[in-house]
C-alpha cells in the first residue's frame, strides 16, 4: 500500500514542482523585462537630458498652473459680467434725475426724450461699427479703451449745464456702452464652462436687465439722500470704470489679434435667410416691449408725477426700476421654458400692462401704474429672451453676429423713435393724451405680433403635417 500510495502522488509532485518552476521563470521574466523598461527609461532621459524626478515635477507643475488658469478664468468671467452690470446700471441712472433736470433747466419733455434717445442711438451705431473690433484687436484692448471713455462720459455728465451738454455726454455714453457690452458679452462666451453649460447665455441675457435695475435703484437712493445728486451719481460709476479698466489688464484674453480691424468698422446689417421667416414673426413683439421700455424709462417719472403730483421725489424713479427688476427675474425664471410659448406669453402680458397703467389716469393712481410696469417688464423679459432664443436656435456659428445685429437695429430703434415722437406729442398735446396714444399704439402691435406668431405656428405644423 505505501508504494501504491507513493507511486499515485509523484503525479501530483510532478506537477506542482512544473508549476512552481513556471512561476520562477514567469517572475524572472518580469524582473527582466522590468529592469530593460528602466534601463530604456533612463537611456532616454539620460539622452535627452531629462532628470530622474522630472516627470514627478512636470506633473506638479502642471496641476500648480492650471489651477491659477482657472481660477483667472473664473475671475475673469466674473469681471465681464459686472463690467456688463455696471454699464448698463449707468445707462438708466440718469432716469430719476430727469425731473431734476426739467424744473432746473426747463427742459421739455422732447428734450428728455431727445436726451434719452441720443443714448440708444449712440449705442446702436457703436454695435453695429465695433461690434466685431474685439475679435481683431482682443477682448482687453477694446474693453480697457470702452471702460476709459465711459468713466470720461460719467465726468460730462456730472459737470452738464444743459440739454446740449447732456446729450453730448450721452451719446458718448452710449458709444463706450456699445463697444464695451459688445466685447465684454465675446468674452463671457469665450469663458464658457463646459461643466456649466449655458451660463454664458444665461448672464448676458440677465446682468443687463439687473444692471439697469439696480442702476435706478441706487440712483433714486442717492437723489433722496446724497448732497449734489446731480454729481453724486455719476462720480461712483466713473469710479467703478476706472477700477475695471485697470482689472481688464489682467483678464484672461480670450481672443488673438489679426488683420481687418478697420474693415471690421464698416457695418454690414444683413438677415440670414435661415431666420427670414422667424425676425417677422418675433420683431413685431420685440417692437412693441422694447417701445414700452422706452417710455417708462423717459417719461416714466413723469407720468408718476402727472399721476400722483404729491408723491415724493423717490416714487418717480422707481417706477423703470420695477420694469427692469421683473424683467430680470423673468428671464431668470423662463429661461428652460419653450421659447415661442415664452415670447407668446409676454406678448400677452402687454394687453393688461397697457390697460393698467392707464388706469392709473382714472383714479387708481401709483398702484395701477407701478402694476402696469410690472406687467411690462414681465412682457420685457419674457419676449427678449423669448426671441433672442428663437433667433438663435440651429442657426450656423458664421450667420449669429449678423442676426444678433439685426435683432439690436430692430430693438433700439423701437426703443428710441417712439420714444421721440412720444416726447414731441407731450409737448403738443399733454402727458395724458400721449400716454392714452402709446398704450393703444402698444396693446395694436401685441395683437399684431400674436397673430404673426399665430400664424408662423400653423405654417410650422402643417409643414410637419405634410412631411
Amino acid at each position: 500500500m505505501p508504494s501504491v500510495l507513493s507511486d499515485a502522488r509523484a503525479p501530483r509532485r510532478a506537477r506542482r514542482a512544473a508549476r512552481a518552476r513556471s512561476a520562477v521563470l514567469a517572475e524572472a521574466g518580469g524582473d527582466a523585462r522590468s529592469a530593460a523598461a528602466t534601463d530604456a527609461v533612463r537611456h532616454a532621459r539620460t539622452h535627452s537630458g531629462a532628470k530622474p524626478g522630472a516627470r514627478r515635477r512636470t506633473r506638479s507643475g502642471t496641476q500648480a498652473r492650471t489651477r491659477p488658469r482657472t481660477a483667472n478664468r473664473a475671475a475673469s468671467f466674473a469681471l465681464n459680467a459686472s463690467i456688463l452690470a455696471a454699464l448698463l446700471a449707468a445707462s438708466s441712472a440718469p432716469t430719476p434725475l430727469y425731473p431734476l433736470y426739467q424744473d432746473r433747466w426747463g427742459l421739455s419733455a422732447l428734450a428728455v426724450t431727445v436726451v434719452f434717445s441720443a443714448y440708444a442711438l449712440a449705442l446702436l451705431l457703436a454695435l453695429l461699427t465695433t461690434g466685431a473690433l474685439s475679435d481683431h484687436l482682443g477682448r482687453r484692448p477694446v474693453l480697457a479703451g470702452a471702460l476709459t471713455v465711459a468713466a470720461a462720459s460719467m465726468v460730462l455728465l456730472a459737470t452738464a449745464d444743459g440739454a446740449v451738454s447732456l446729450t453730448i455726454a450721452r451719446v458718448l455714453q452710449g458709444l463706450a456702452t456699445g463697444a464695451a457690452t459688445s466685447a465684454a458679452g465675446a468674452a463671457l462666451l469665450d469663458l464658457e464652462n463646459p461643466r456649466r453649460p449655458g451660463r454664458s447665455a444665461l448672464t448676458n441675457s440677465v446682468t443687463p436687465a439687473a444692471g439697469m435695475a439696480a442702476g435706478v435703484l441706487v440712483s433714486t437712493l442717492l437723489v433722496r439722500y446724497a448732497p449734489t445728486p446731480t454729481v453724486t451719481v455719476y462720480a461712483l460709476p466713473a469710479a467703478v470704470f476706472l477700477a475695471q479698466a485697470i482689472g481688464v489688464a489682467f483678464m484672461t484674453e480670450t481672443a488673438h489679434r489679426h488683420a481687418g480691424a478697420l474693415r471690421s468698422l464698416r457695418p454690414r446689417p444683413s438677415v440670414p435667410a435661415t431666420v427670414r421667416r422667424t425676425l417677422p414673426a418675433a420683431g413685431a413683439a420685440v417692437a412693441t416691449v422694447w417701445s414700452l421700455g422706452g417710455f417708462y424709462s423717459s417719461l416714466g417719472p413723469a407720468l408718476v408725477r402727472l399721476v400722483a403730483p404729491d408723491a415724493p421725489q423717490a416714487a418717480r424713479g422707481m417706477v423703470f426700476f420695477t420694469l427692469s427688476a421683473t424683467a430680470a427675474l423673468t428671464v431668470w425664471a423662463l429661461w428652460r421654458r419653450a421659447p415661442r410659448a415664452t415670447l407668446t406669453g409676454g406678448g400677452l402680458a402687454v394687453l393688461p400692462a397697457a390697460a393698467l397703467t392707464l388706469t392709473g389716469l382714472y383714479g387708481a393712481g401709483l398702484p395701477a401704474v407701478y402694476g402696469g410696469a410690472a406687467l411690462a417688464g414681465i412682457a420685457f423679459g419674457a419676449v427678449s429672451q423669448g426671441a433672442m432664443r428663437m433667433l438663435l436656435a440651429s442657426l450656423a456659428e458664421r450667420d449669429r453676429a449678423a442676426t444678433l445685429a439685426a435683432y439690436y437695429i430692430l430693438s433700439y430703434l423701437s426703443m428710441s423713435l417712439p420714444a421721440i415722437a412720444a416726447g414731441a406729442a407731450t409737448q403738443r398735446y399733454g402727458l395724458g393724451a400721449t400716454a392714452h396714444a402709446y398704450a393703444i399704439g402698444a396693446a395694436v402691435l401685441a395683437l399684431a405680433a400674436l397673430a404673426t406668431l399665430n400664424a408662423a405656428r400653423r405654417r410650422t405644423t402643417d409643414a410637419v403635417t405634410s412631411h
